[in-house]
């Protein structure tokens, strides 16, 4: 199976290593990358020229940064995000998803395994997920490293937290991206506070790069400046649930999430879920 929403990259500078890309095209996912005018070239000589869709200036013009933080001009990915919500919205869809450029594959997180997957189902069981419900605005598969394989205590999925780097969204909610940093951590708290459900996934995940460790996105603009503007500039969009704190040699944010766990999923009418497994004709194979 493949998603039944549009699938976005976002990407900037990034045509040689291109990892999300790689991941889908091997997935045989379909999907468009939202690029600048003055990459298309580079990005049209390693990717089929269908699949690009290049960014409308006005996107970056409209787009609200927040606030002063960081590298005057930049604005991050933050537009291309909405101007794929826009094309989305366009011709006709009622979710869509959006996406990194520097995801490195796929995985389904069973049984103790962390088992690479070789196709876009798990796409359609997290669409298919959302549908049941009349409250959820945003989903997505946790980070590869955030799932502990052996834990015995990990669900499969957790209500009303950060949505990182692959979201689904839906098309009707009264948001759009802002922010020059943690656009993602942003959206989810103006989604939370607003009274929606979010979703992670631990039964799926992506194997996301670290950041700052790939050339090109916004490791050669905005994350120059180091850590400290960007979680400062969510502390000042969210003073209410987030703080700075200093660990791992450099700083962080820290958000609260626990005042948004009385937000519980609203099953809509009709909806029956059977309680027998279905694994949408997922198999475990292996590789030799």
């Amino acid at each position: 199976m493949n998603p039944q929403f549009p699938l976005y990259i976002v990407s900037k500078g990034r045509w040689e290593s291109r990892l999300t890309s790689k991941a889908l095209e091997e997935m045989g996912v379909p999907y468009y990358v939202v690029i600048e005018p003055q990459e298309f070239d580079q990005y049209a000589a390693v990717i089929d020229p269908k699949k690009l869709l290049i960014l409308d200036p006005k996107f970056k013009e409209e787009y609200d940064v927040f606030n002063d933080f960081g590298v005057a001009g930049s604005t991050g990915s933050g537009p291309a995000r909405n101007f794929a919500w826009d094309h989305s919205v366009k011709n006709g869809f009622a979710w869509h998803w959006v996406m990194d450029d520097n995801i490195d594959g796929f995985y389904r997180l069973n049984r103790n395994l962390k088992v690479p997957v070789a196709d876009g189902t798990i796409f359609r069981v997290m669409e298919d997920f959302c549908l049941r419900y009349e409250n959820i605005s945003m989903a997505g598969p946790n980070y590869h490293m955030f799932a502990t394989r052996k834990s015995p205590r990990i669900p499969p999925f957790v209500t009303n937290t950060r949505i990182y780097s692959c979201n689904l969204i839906r098309n009707d909610v009264p948001f759009r991206w802002r922010c020059r940093y943690n656009e993602d951590t942003d959206l989810s708290l103006r989604m939370l506070k607003a009274g929606w459900c979010t979703v992670l996934f631990n039964a799926f995940l992506q194997y996301k790069t670290t950041t700052l460790k790939l050339k090109g996105g916004n490791t050669d603009t905005i994350y120059q400046m180091g850590t400290l503007p960007k979680s400062s500039q969510l502390y000042v969009a969210h003073p209410d649930v987030t703080r700075i704190v200093w660990k791992f040699g450099r700083w962080h944010h820290h958000v609260d999430y626990s005042k948004f766990k009385r937000l519980k999923l609203i099953q809509k009418e009709g909806v029956k879920v059977e309680q027998k497994i279905n694994n949408y004709g997922m198999i475990l194979k292996k590789i030799e």
